[in-house]
């Protein structure tokens, strides 16, 4: 996998975050919600760290 594409999955990842913390409502939050957050929180480490590898 290349840097750019690297870079671009990141700023994805990024994206559907910040997307889903628009969303996130001050109480009640579905387990849904949670579930996709973490999800998209450990996918963003990972390319993190496959990032820092390839530098």
């Amino acid at each position: 996998m290349g840097s750019g594409d690297l870079k671009k999955q990141i700023a994805h990842l990024e994206e559907e975050i910040a997307e889903l913390k628009k969303r996130w409502p001050a109480h009640s939050v579905k387990a849904e919600m949670v579930e996709r957050f973490e999800e998209l929180e450990e996918k963003l480490e990972r390319l993190r760290r496959l990032e820092e590898r390839e530098q």
